[in-house]
């Protein structure tokens, strides 16, 4: 049978990151649209091999919390909490950079897809770990 607290700590997790890839698809057209409505005069934002690597290893990263929760052990417990405030901590500074920098929408809705359930992910983990 399967522990029921560490699905439901998985689960709390997998929320921010679903969060996370639904912001930067909307961040990627938000900035498409100015591009297209300028006529193209706008200037193009372009990402050498490393900040793409940076990129990548960002929202990959996403899938080690919910697994970490899964394992159940204090030692991944705590690497889960370390690691998931770490996301929504880098997440949300620079949702909110290029919300400021992109438009206001952007901040909203870094701050409702990731921030807040981030924190309640924070918190649902916090608990389990003084539960344990």
């Amino acid at each position: 049978m399967v522990k029921k607290q560490p699905v439901e700590l998985a689960l709390a997790w997998l929320v921010p990151a679903a969060g996370a890839g639904i912001f930067v698809t909307l961040q990627s057209f938000s900035f498409l649209n100015d591009y297209v409505r300028s006529g193209g005069t706008l200037k193009s934002i372009t990402f050498g091999p490393g900040a793409l690597l940076a990129i990548a290893i960002l929202y990959g990263a996403w899938v080690l919390p919910p697994l970490l929760a899964l394992a159940g052990k204090r030692a991944t417990d705590w690497a889960m909490l370390v690691l998931g405030g770490t996301l929504v901590l880098l997440n949300t500074l620079g949702g909110v950079a290029d919300g400021l920098r992109d438009g206001g929408h952007l901040v909203v809705l870094e701050l409702l897809a990731v921030t807040l359930p981030g924190a309640v992910a924070l918190v649902l983990s916090w608990r389990h770990l003084r539960a344990n």
